[in-house]
This record gives C-alpha cells, structure tokens and sequence, in this order.
C-alpha cells in the first residue's frame, strides 16, 4: 500500500545542555535553543536548517522575548511563514506535537520546527552575583502569529486563599493518598519511592544529556541530610523536579512528501501515530480523589485505541515524572506496573526538568530509541498543572494504517462526578484528612500543615495549621483517615 503523501514524520531531533559558570559567557535561551535546531538539522541528514512554514515554541520562562519563534528563525537565518509559542504545562510538547501532525496530514504546513528550552541555572548564578546579562529587551508589542494549546486557570479561589498554589505542595498530597489507597504504612512506602526513584537515577545515569548522570540507592533517595532536605512530606529534595537547568531540545517534523523531497534517509522517519488531549476537573477541590486520574486513563486508553495497539504492545514507555506521585497515577491509570522502566531520560529530577519543555527531551529520547529497535512502539504522556492537563502520544516506525488519529475526549472527562468544595467559614467542624503534606523551611524543619478534608457530607474542606507544633506531630504516623477539626478560619485543629 502506497504511503499518503501529507502523512506526517519526524524526521530530526536534538538536545544540548550547558554548563557554565559564568552567566556572562553562557548562551542566552534563543541561540542556546538554535544550537539545538541545528543539531536536529544534523540529525536529519540536512546541510543545514531548512526554511520552514512555521516554528513553534513551548514558551519558557528564563527570559522574556515575547515572540521567541520570531529571534529563533532570526538567529538561524531562515524564513518562516508564522511564529507560534504554546500555552503553559508540561503537556505542552506532545500537545504540539499532536496539532502540527493534524496540520500537516490536513495540508496547513509541509515543514515544522518545534523547539524549547530554559537557561534556569544561568539566569539563577546571574541573580546571585547580581549581574545584569545582556540579553535583548523587547517591546511589548511584538507578539507571536498564534498562541497554540489550552490555557486554563487551575486554583480554585479557596485555594488561593489558603495559598495552596505551588506543584511541591501539591503533588506530596497525591503520594498520601496513593499511600493510602495502597494500604501501606510509611516506611513501606517510603522504601517504595526509593527503589522507584533509584530506578529513574540509574536510567538518567546512562543518558548523555540528563542533567544529573549519579545512580543513587533507595537509602540515598529517602534520607535526608544537607544535600538533601524535606521539602513537601514525604518528598526529600530528589523526589521533586529539578529545573535549575540549562537545557534547550527541538524536534523538526514534515509531511512524508517533504521528507523525500529533502532527501531524509528513511531510517531516520519516526511517525507519530495517534494522539489524544483531555484534562481532569481543572481544580484539584472538584476531583472525587486524589488517588486516581480518570482523564488520565480515558485519554490514554483512547491514543492506544486509536493507535490500533494495546497497552502489552507497547515496548517503550516515557511518563511524566515531576514527582512519585505523577508517576504512579500515570501507571496505574494506563495498567503499567512500576516495576516497568516509566522513563527514557530519568525523569525530571535527574534527567532534567526545564519547566514545560522536559517532554521534547523524553520524545527526542524515544525517536533515538525507535530507530534502533524498528517494528517497536512508543507511548509518551505529557501532564501540566496539578495532575491537570494531560497530552499523550503513540509513535513507530511503521506508519500508521489509516494516517495519524486524534481525540478530545473532553466532554467525557467534564461529565465525570466531581466534589464540592466548602469555603473557609461555612468549613467548620470535624472532618477526616483524605491527604495531607507538611512544607519544610530551607533548613529543613517542619513549618507548615495542608490538608484536604472530607467532611460527613462528602464536601472537601482545606485545613491549614501554621503551627509549627502541629506540624512536627504530623510527621509522624499515617494522618490520612484521622478525625480533626476546622475552627472559623480553616485552620486544623489536631
């Protein structure tokens, strides 16, 4: 059977990583993600980078250009018919990818960069030293052509008053509950996230361009020293993802015409072959639990439908890992045991985490991986916000039967059962902890208690203690499914 000509392939990929002391001589974000461009040029078999219809940025945080795309191509010296830069979160790589594959099967674009990066560390030292870097102002008015992906507002307004806004206090709460769920006691657990993130250190250990190449033991992984701090109960500094990086990746991406038009060896093609999108209840105080992640596994479920593949089909595997608990929800929602290798790279806290763009890493990873192991097949899974936006994406060297599949099973998601939230007055009384976490200060002391409260009704009520009292009690025992009370102001009582 003839290949349709608009079917879409990635035919190149690159990473770069720096490590530079001095912020003066370090790439800025837009040369630095250029040098990844061109590598993927490189990669592809190309004399150089290609004039394109488009380049798509996951937008990043190091520096402010407004229109990235625009000094990109610029700093490149090539043409591009649009400029794109893409909402905020994590799933925002396979969410692009998943768009420019639709575009090109439809014929809106032949050939597409895509590319992203962050120079975190950079930016960190340069605050440090208090040195101003050079780096272009722009004016506000320059915007890109689009804003590609879905932008969505995920704290509640009662969370935001109880200052619940920050993913390292949120994502310790779903481990509680997990462990919960789970039956297990603490240092059972606890040995469960040691032998799961020593795994992701070991796989980061054997990858050129992860940012931290150190296996680390179970016992390394939990215990907490100097280096290694509480930050969120249960998670020790290496349990959360590391984004003081300097890392920038692209991917370019073409219609099969194009691809042998521009002479890329056939070995180099990777297809993706379906995709899906869908997010949960966008607040974490309208999820049922915080143990599961319906969207999670509909979404999937549907790419590898779509993908006309199962998930025992599936050789190579690449979950989101900002922390433990992502991980967890990710597997269990699509039936993959954790004693599967989740991750190409090692995962956000060894491999690196630059913000919205570790996914563009993982890809690179898995197209480098196919190409190796032909007549294999790749599933990835981007996730933005709390658990919250969720892209997934299932790729091969074989192409796909009936061109690439997408779905946005949106509508189902939002019919699914969700709680009610009660504000901080309306919140007193007793309640039972469904999942908790306790915020350490940067010396490592327990300094503040969150909790999700059920209340007998089923409505959830957010408990806050800033009592450091409190929260050194709650560092001990299993707190999830024990009676406590919330006085007028919301704060929990013990």
């Amino acid at each position: 059977m003839a290949l349709d000509p608009r079917t879409p392939v990635i035919v190149g990929v690159g990473q770069q990583l720096q490590r530079v002391d001095d912020p003066l001589a370090a790439l800025a974000p837009v040369p630095f993600i250029a040098e990844a461009i061109r590598v993927a040029a490189t990669d592809a078999g190309l004399n150089a980078v290609p004039n394109v219809d488009s380049v798509r940025v996951v937008s990043f945080l190091s520096w402010r250009y407004r229109d990235p795309a625009r000094f990109i191509a610029e700093e490149l010296g090539i043409t591009t018919r649009e400029t794109v830069a893409t909402t905020m979160g994590g799933n925002s790589t396979q969410s692009l990818i998943n768009a420019t594959s639709l575009e090109i099967q439809n014929g809106d674009v032949d050939l597409v960069i895509l590319c992203g990066g962050e120079t975190s560390r950079t930016r960190k030292r340069a605050r440090a030293a208090s040195i101003d870097l050079p780096w272009p102002v722009v004016p506000e008015d320059v915007k890109p052509s689009r804003i590609m992906g879905e932008d969505l507002v995920m704290n509640h307004e009662y969370e935001l008053s109880r200052r619940i806004v920050a993913p390292i206090q949120v994502y310790p709460m779903f481990e509680t509950a997990l462990r919960a769920a789970a039956g297990r006691g603490i240092d059972e657990h606890n040995a469960h996230l040691g032998r799961l993130w020593s795994g992701f250190s070991k796989v980061a250990a054997g990858n050129p361009y992860a940012w931290i190449r150190k296996e680390m033991t179970p016992e390394e992984i939990i215990t907490t020293g100097p280096r290694n701090r509480m930050i969120g109960l249960p998670y020790t500094k290496v349990m959360n993802s590391n984004n003081d990086v300097d890392q920038s990746a692209a991917i370019i991406m073409c219609s099969v015409a194009t691809a042998e038009r521009l002479g890329v060896s056939r070995d180099k093609w990777v297809f993706p072959v379906a995709g899906t999108d869908c997010h949960e209840h966008k607040y974490i105080s309208e999820r049922m639990t915080f143990a599961e992640t319906p969207a999670v596994k509909l979404g999937g479920r549907l790419a590898l439908e779509l993908g006309e593949t199962s998930i025992d089909e599936i050789d190579i595997v690449d979950l989101y890992s900002c922390f433990p608990s992502a991980v967890q929800l990710g597997a269990m929602s699509l039936g993959l045991g954790v004693d599967r290798q989740l991750t190409r790279t090692g995962g956000l806290s060894f491999a690196g985490g630059p913000w919205n763009n570790y996914v563009m890493h993982a890809v690179a990873t898995v197209v480098g991986e196919l190409r190796q192991r032909t007549n294999e097949k790749a599933l990835v899974w981007g996730n933005g916000g709390y658990a919250t936006k969720h892209a997934f994406g299932v790729y091969s060297t074989t192409p796909p039967t009936h061109g690439f599949r997408h779905a946005y099973p949106q509508a189902e998601v939002d019919a699914m059962p969700r709680r009610t939230v009660i504000d901080v007055g309306a919140s007193a009384g007793a309640a039972t902890i469904e999942a908790y976490t306790v915020m350490h200060d940067r010396d490592g002391n327990p300094e503040r208690s969150i909790a999700s409260c059920l209340r007998a009704d089923g409505t959830r009520a957010w408990g806050i203690s800033e009592d450091r009292d409190t929260a050194s009690g709650m560092c001990e025992g299993e707190w999830v499914g024990r009676a406590v009370s919330l006085d007028d102001a919301g704060t929990l009582l013990i």
